[in-house]
């Protein structure tokens, strides 16, 4: 069965118009699986940061009720969306609520964003206050990823309004929760700016690189050593039981610079060799009472890859981190 949708009901999902118009034009969808890929293509690789601001400003702040221009299904969405916070909301509460979200709005130029589903009003207003001291650049990585949790979040509702199932045989349900991947690292810009991509005629720089912030202070984290390795048999991908085999070969290393990016790891080649390849970072020296001694994060590159590039960033604190593949458009600041 193929799942036919209108631009009005993916802006509904997500309030980019040039999201919703893209993903009208790829429709139908197979899948919800399908969907959902080209759902995190759009929004991270094709809409740029004009769009993201679009999008968040089709929300209503938190503790607030939509527009009375707001679809119906966005205002019942943005509705349900919020119950838990305001079930659990105080008077005083919501006004701390509405004064944090001026000064954050005056800050950064955009409301806040975070998927709300399931959160108390308290929960809000404490990540509300530990995301206002981050730097503009970092606070609007984390806004995109937040727009793409409650992205997934309506996709998924509008297959079910279909009433028939929109996953493969065999698949779970957990695979409507939303997953906090991809943001095109690269390509952010100040708020307002325009993303320029770079797109030389040969590499620059080598085709697999990183970087890491520090979100916890909501800045660069420099001085890691990262080493770079590859999976050297060919007949056999690596498993959950390799992950200490010898077969795991150095390709590079260095330190994290000032900007939190690390230097040249591996070669700069125009065409990177496919396979499975393995970037770890020495965590314990930045954070010595950190939870995580140290961070690897393995990845694969395919046959028809061979020529793109490969940003690993990682986004670090003492008791969590998150990766993502960012593109290879180039950051202005």
């Amino acid at each position: 069965m193929a799942f036919q949708f209108e631009e009005r009901e993916l802006l509904a999902c997500c309030g980019s118009t040039r999201f919703a118009r893209e993903m009208a034009r790829l429709s139908p969808f197979a899948t919800y699986d399908q969907a959902l890929e080209m759902a995190r293509d759009i929004w991270l690789n094709n809409v740029d940061i004009n769009g993201w601001l679009e999008a968040f400003s089709a929300h209503p702040q938190i503790g607030e009720t939509p527009a009375n221009q707001t679809s119906g299904m966005h205002a019942q969405w943005c509705k349900g969306e919020q119950s838990t916070a305001m079930a659990t909301a105080t008077g005083s509460n919501l006004q701390e609520l509405h004064e944090w979200n001026i000064r954050y709005k005056q800050k950064f130029g955009f409301i806040f964003i975070i998927c709300a589903s399931g959160r108390t009003s308290n929960e809000i207003l404490g990540e509300l206050k530990r995301r206002y001291v981050n730097r503009p650049i970092v606070e609007l990585e984390i806004a995109a990823l937040e727009q793409l949790k409650i992205t997934e979040l309506r996709l998924a509702k509008l297959f079910k309004s279909t009433e028939v199932s929109p996953f493969h045989s065999g698949e779970h349900s957990e695979n409507l929760k939303p997953r906090v991947l991809l943001v095109a690292d690269e390509r952010l810009s100040k708020i307002g700016a325009h993303i320029t991509a770079a797109a030389p005629s040969t590499r620059t720089r080598p085709p697999i690189t990183t970087h890491i912030l520090d979100v916890s202070r909501g800045s660069p984290a420099s001085g890691v050593e990262v080493v770079l390795q590859k999976w050297n048999r060919l007949e056999e991908e690596p498993s959950f039981d390799s992950a200490g085999s010898n077969d795991w070969i150095f390709q590079g290393s260095s330190v994290t610079d000032t900007d939190g990016r690390s230097g040249q790891l591996m070669p700069i080649v125009d065409h990177v060799s496919p396979g499975i390849y393995r970037i770890s970072f020495n965590t314990s020296k930045y954070f010595p009472g950190g939870f995580y001694p140290y961070v690897s994060i393995v990845f694969k590159i395919k046959e028809d890859q061979t020529s793109q590039h490969f940003h690993v960033p990682l986004l670090l604190s003492p008791f969590s981190f998150t990766t993502y593949r960012g593109t290879v458009a180039r950051m202005i600041i």
